[in-house]
């Protein structure tokens, strides 16, 4: 088994940050293209859906392209579509162009992720949750950046200085091509060491387990993107409340699910992935409700806690998809990171369904049904821990 290596892992982390500046990106862009073009609201929203599915929902497919054959040019190219796609998205003044040139950013991003976490798990050694946490935390920092910076650069200098947005991906490709021989040999060496490997992990027993982790995942994803989308509304609609709370709110999730990340995974590796996933989501379903209650500081608390608990298992998921099916690692990865995610995020729907019928209070007391359900779901998966049978 290759040692854990770290300076491989930042470079693909840094990749994986550069590839969601873009994803997150495109939300802060929005308003603007949407006035330049005269958009309506639904006609803005696709753009939104068209993004979606091109950057997540699509994954398992690039990740089956890389299965048959390895890809590692997937990573600098995927880098350079997923920039070069949103870096130009400002200029068309035809909506279908607009739309063209947000696919081709979305399947930038979709085809460096599969191909990203099959690469990075060449390089974590035992420690298989510890170094795709390295590898994921580099997203979770890219989706927070994106929108702010590209904000800055517009407020700043205008939007016809958006394709400054670009030089993140080229500087990436030049890093990528400087290690392009760290970065490959493992990859060689796996695929053909997979010629020879035993298969007999992937049975049915295996996809059944995925199948179990894949539903956890999308509660999990369902219940961040339902609060990253409905507390702003609550504090700001239903409470009342300064929509700058919010905001903060919202601030403090993301940069503790940052930190979720990294400590859940090494806690994993030494408890059991299994162990710990049931935990994280068992937590999750404890603090929740605590939103409700909760007011100032203790608020920020209870929001920092749970951006912990339930990102916690991020990379763990990806770990067991990845353990459970060893020869296909790219579809298993996904399936769990874009399949998944972007399922759970399409949820978001339902839930606005709830609340235009009902209430945004609504809306969220439906979300604290989902980690149950995403527990409930973890203890009857079938998967085999490193140093016990599960």
């Amino acid at each position: 088994m290759n040692k854990f290596r770290l300076k491989e892992l930042i470079l693909l982390s840094f990749g994986h940050c550069v590839v969601d500046i873009y994803n997150g990106a495109l939300i802060a862009v929005l308003p603007f293209l949407k006035d330049k073009l005269n958009l309506s609201y639904t006609m803005a929203g696709f753009i939104l859906i068209a993004s979606h599915i091109a950057s997540s929902v699509i994954q398992p497919f690039f990740g089956m392209i890389s299965d048959k054959k390895e890809k590692p040019v997937f990573l600098p190219l995927g880098c350079l579509f997923a920039g070069l796609g949103f870096s130009l998205v400002i200029f068309p003044s035809q909506y279908i162009v607009v739309l063209m040139l947000v696919l081709l950013s979305g399947l930038g991003i979709s085809a460096y992720h599969p191909e990203g976490f099959k690469t990075a798990s060449y390089f974590t050694g035992e420690k298989i949750a510890t170094g795709l946490s390295v590898f994921s935390v580099g997203g979770n920092l890219g989706f927070a950046i994106g929108p702010f910076l590209t904000i800055y650069v517009i407020t700043h200098y205008g939007l016809i200085y958006l394709p400054v947005m670009i030089i993140p991906a080229f500087i990436f490709i030049v890093l990528i091509s400087v290690y392009w021989k760290a970065i490959t040999i493992p990859t060689r060496a796996h695929s053909i060491s997979k010629k020879t490997a035993i298969k007999s992990n992937c049975n049915r027993r295996a996809y059944i387990a995925l199948s179990y982790i894949i539903g956890v995942v999308i509660m999990r994803s369902w219940t961040q993107f339902g609060l990253l989308t409905y507390i702003p509304f609550y504090y700001k609609d239903y409470l009342k409340g300064d929509p700058m709370y919010a905001g903060k709110l919202v601030s403090v999730f993301l940069l503790s699910s940052v930190i979720g990340t990294l400590l859940g995974a090494r806690l994993a590796d030494r408890w059991g992935h299994k162990r710990f996933m049931i935990v994280s989501l068992a937590l999750t379903a404890l603090v929740l409700p605590l939103i409700f209650y909760a007011n100032g500081v203790y608020l920020f608390i209870v929001f920092g806690i749970l951006g912990v608990v339930l990102i916690s298992s991020f990379s763990i998921t990806v770990a067991m998809a990845q353990r459970l099916l060893p020869n296909n690692i790219g579809m298993a990865s996904g399936l769990t990171v874009g399949f998944s995610i972007g399922t759970g995020g399409l949820g978001v729907t339902l839930l606005g369904v709830i609340a235009d019928n009902y209430s945004v209070l609504s809306a969220l007391h439906f979300i604290i049904v989902l980690p149950i359900i995403g527990c409930l779901l973890s203890f009857l998966i079938k998967y085999p821990e490193l140093n016990e049978n599960n």
